[in-house]
């Protein structure tokens, strides 16, 4: 009887086949599954079996009306609003079988890989205020506590996948591009807060990294000057990639 086959790699898209005797080092490749998105600034034919969805920061200290940018005064309304919108988006993106990463802020508890330079952006006059500051269940932007929690609403599902991040951009200090590549994907669909500050940071990276990038403007927002959104808009589409609507996509996903 011939020996069963096994699998040797840390998920199905990227694995070696052995039947105890033999290696195959030959990975499978799935069957393309092109979709056509009318998209900025032109439409784009994008491969779903070669595409993930990275929805950055939709946590508590960022979104909840109880979390900390709430509670230093920063109305937190407009980072609520992409919230349904990726919550209608996440179940036909899992059904075409397109991996979904939440990236969110998840700091050590002693903040040892955090340099000055990430801390000042968040407490200018080194009172203590910024990240890792006493917040009621948790710490600014601790990893494990409520603050780097999802944000209700947004509900997630066996088989995404979790990283956490210490600076503007997911790929800094991070696994995020060794899971990726591992995934065996090409392009990248981005989704949450801040839109001019994280999640632009992390798609510029990803760009230069090599990655298809695609911004969902309708599933983004931040908290700044309307005009930070309309440059962030501006340069995704001259610089990096493209953009598109949730709408958009999933029209092409039917």
């Amino acid at each position: 009887m011939p020996e069963a086959q096994g699998l040797i790699g840390p998920n199905s898209r990227n694995a070696w086949r052995t039947d105890g005797g033999s290696v195959t080092l030959a990975r499978p490749r799935p069957a393309p599954r092109p979709v056509t998105v009318e998209a900025l600034p032109r439409t784009v034919v994008a491969d779903l079996a070669a595409t993930a969805l990275i929805v950055v920061d939709m946590q508590n200290d960022f979104c909840a009306p109880g979390g900390w940018l709430a509670s230093v005064g920063v109305d937190v309304a407009p980072a609520r609003v992409p919230i349904p919108v990726i919550a209608g988006l996440l179940p036909p993106l899992r059904a075409a079988g397109v991996p979904v990463i939440w990236l969110n802020w998840g700091n050590r508890p002693d903040r040892a890989n955090l340099p000055p330079g990430v801390l000042h952006v968040y407490d200018p006059d080194g009172t203590g205020g910024g990240i890792g500051a006493p917040l009621p269940g948790g710490r600014v932007l601790e990893q494990g506590s409520p603050s780097a929690a999802i944000v209700a609403g947004l509900e997630t599902a066996g088989g995404d996948l979790h990283i956490s991040k210490y600076r503007m951009s997911g790929f800094q200090d991070t696994e995020l591009d060794s899971v990726l590549r591992n995934l065996r994907v090409d392009t990248l669909l981005f989704a949450g807060v801040n839109a001019d500050q994280c999640v632009l940071a992390t798609l510029m990276d990803a760009a230069n990294l090599g990655y298809d990038v695609l911004m969902l403007e309708d599933a983004v927002a931040t908290t700044s000057p309307a005009y930070c959104m309309d440059a962030t808009l501006y340069n995704v589409r001259q610089c990096f990639g493209f953009t598109l609507t949730a709408e958009a996509l999933r029209k092409a996903l039917k």
